[in-house]
């Protein structure tokens, strides 16, 4: 077991010659034309018998220390048997389970502080020697979990001050944690994968990551996790995990939280150390290392926000924007721009232009980030972010973050949602075949729902290919999955997507497909545009002279929790060419699936628990649940 070295990004660089982000192609993390016209044929990433599996890829146990202060009693293994599908007895004594299984999971716990709540419940010698570990400590002691909870929170975003553990402490839980994730690994039917969380908050803004290794326990026992008392610093993160790639042979990516909560800054153009502009250095490894994002969790969904697209009728989903992380510093419009994955991936199009190397080039996927070890997302059967946030009568009423210094930047249950999941296509349920799907990007995210999206990008579809029974196949043959490149445009030629919807076995009907558009025009400026590509019920609702579709409607009872798939289709597919389609300018495409309305959580607690006199009428009862692809992207040079 050991630290590796901290490693100048100019070295990392150096060291990793023959690995990009899509782990074949050295030209692909340059940006050069030679490896955009090579990834477009079938031998780059089309992968054959790949099927869709959902997992979450951040999940907290009872050794999160926040999770552990907060109440979590559940551990490891209660995770891995609840993700399975076997019913285990929650935090609160309630015995909970999944409709269905998971097909993956990752624990990705707080390196920060690992198994701290344990440490402190057996007064460990080695956590009390802090003075915040002795308050923690006496806090827990005294049944004023939630207490210690908060003020380790607020500890977080002072940095290395809130270091309690210790690395003799932390290896015997880090190795714990590996080979109980090596017990329930079963390939072929269920999928642990090796991670954890890097917690960095500086000031309180949210810059986590979750860590994922492609590896065994043979390689992870080697090192222990890189953390924010390491250093707050993303690129400190990638030099940890250059190193550990260069070491040990193994491999390792990253995923940033959804950024609404991070003060503006979890995709900022800037060193976070000296603030000075980024280069092409930074640019190559964050793609390198950082090929996803998360769209969307229980704390919000990160994909845009109404002010940024007030075109976008369906922009305003599950927003959280009172304040960052900490709850300490208030969020404003300005910082908009550097929190949502869309604006993101329209500034790394400029970016690209002017560095050669796009540092937001990023597929999407959900998760939970539920600090239960409850990996849910059916609202009707939502086991909450939080032993509070379990089914009880009182959960709506929880504050989960609260601030230190104003009540209107808590962070509170009536804002949360039953998000998310990773859907990721790959060529089976292993731990290779998982990472490989998420390291080329060919992955989706959905908020809590199962439906299933696929998407083809490429030159030369009639739209005869949707229509057949192995279309992926064919469609395969002629262009790229999603988080795939597009070579540059041969005259006369216009890229066009082929796309299959089908809904949630246990859910509900589809409402559209919207493919999402973004691109640069030839003066540097960024445009995006929603275009509704297939809906259901065509024959009743036409487009309006705005390019719009009519509201699918609803079906939902509010006040009984209830709704029919009345409205709605169970399959969409879609054959769509690019209306205004510049051969010259860089663009990417993604698509955005719609489910009709359903009763959120709270309409269920509202109508269980018959809160009708508590809870506020203005709620968000109802929503459309929703899955975004990964792009595709389109580079003219």
């Amino acid at each position: 077991m050991q630290r590796l070295p901290g490693v100048l990004l100019s070295g990392v660089i150096a060291l990793l010659p023959g690995l990009t982000a899509c782990g074949n192609d050295p030209g692909a993390a340059l940006g050069s034309k030679a490896s955009a016209a090579a990834r477009t044929g079938p031998e780059a990433q089309c992968m054959s018998g790949n099927r869709a599996y959902f997992g979450d890829t951040h999940l907290h146990t009872a050794l999160s220390p926040d999770a552990g202060l907060a109440g979590t009693k559940l551990g490891l293994d209660e995770a891995y048997r609840f993700a399975r599908g076997e019913t285990v007895t929650s935090n609160t004594g309630q015995k909970a389970a999944l409709k269905r299984p998971l097909d993956f999971l990752v624990v990705a716990d707080h390196s920060e502080n690992l198994g701290l709540a344990q440490g402190l419940e057996t007064s460990n010698p080695e956590l009390l020697k802090s003075s915040l570990g002795q308050e923690l400590h006496d806090l827990l002691k005294a049944g004023k979990g939630r207490e210690a909870f908060y003020l380790l929170v607020q500890w977080m975003a002072k940095g290395s001050e809130a270091l309690i553990s210790n690395d003799a402490y932390m290896t015997n839980v880090w190795e714990m944690n590996n080979t109980v994730a090596e017990r329930y690994n079963d390939p072929g039917t269920f999928t642990s994968l090796i991670g954890y969380e890097w917690t960095s908050q500086p000031g309180g803004g949210n810059l986590h990551r979750v860590v994922i290794f492609r590896d065994d326990k043979t390689l992870t026992d080697k090192i222990l996790p890189f953390s924010a008392f390491d250093s707050e610093d993303a690129e400190d993160l990638w030099a940890f995990m250059a190193a550990y790639e260069k070491q040990t042979g193994g491999r390792v990516l990253a995923i940033p939280h959804n950024g609404n909560l991070s003060s503006g800054t979890m995709f900022l153009p800037q060193h976070q150390k000296t603030g000075v502009l980024i280069d092409a250095d930074y640019a190559r490894m964050r793609q390198r290392f950082e090929p996803l994002a998360e769209i969307t969790q229980a704390k919000g969904t990160g994909e845009t926000h109404p002010l940024l697209s007030p075109e976008d009728e369906f922009a305003n989903f599950n927003i959280v924007d009172n304040s960052n992380l900490g709850g300490i510093k208030p969020t404003t419009p300005e910082m908009y721009p550097y929190e949502y994955a869309r604006a993101a991936l329209r500034r790394g199009l400029r970016l690209e232009q002017e560095l050669g190397v796009n540092p937001f080039k990023f597929g999407m996927v959900g998760s939970t980030d539920s600090h239960s070890s409850l990996p849910s997302t059916a609202e009707d059967n939502w086991w909450g972010k939080s032993p509070a946030l379990e089914p009880i009568p009182e959960r709506w009423k929880d504050v989960l973050i609260k601030s230190s210094k104003d009540a209107s930047l808590d962070l509170t249950a009536l804002q949360l949602g039953a998000s998310g999941l990773a859907g990721v296509w790959a060529s089976g349920n292993t731990r290779t075949a998982l990472w490989d799907a998420m390291a080329r990007k060919e992955v989706f995210g959905t908020s809590g729902t199962r439906l299933i999206v696929r998407v083809y990008g490429g030159y030369d579809y009639s739209g005869d290919e949707i229509k057949g029974a192995d279309w992926a196949s064919a469609a395969c043959a002629k262009g790229v999955p999603m988080g795939g490149d597009l070579m540059a445009a041969a005259d006369g030629q216009v890229p066009s997507l082929l796309v299959q919807a089908r809904k949630d076995p246990d859910g509900a009907n589809l409402d559209r497909i919207q493919i999402v558009k973004g691109w640069l025009d030839d003066a540097g400026k960024t445009h995006e545009q929603v275009f509704d590509v297939s809906w259901s019920d065509a024959d009743k609702r036409t487009r309006g002279a705005d390019g719009k579709v009519p509201s699918v409607g609803t079906s939902v009872n509010v006040r009984e929790a209830t709704y029919t798939n009345s409205i709605g289709a169970t399959n969409l597919t879609a054959h769509w060419t690019d209306p205004s389609f510049d051969p010259s300018q860089k663009a990417f495409y993604y698509v955005r699936v719609l489910e009709i309305p359903t009763p959120t959580w709270l309409a269920y607690d509202r109508k269980n628990f018959d809160l009708y006199d508590e809870m506020p009428d203005n709620a968000p009862y109802t929503s459309q649940e929703r899955a975004y692809s990964s792009p595709i992207w389109y580079n003219p040079s």
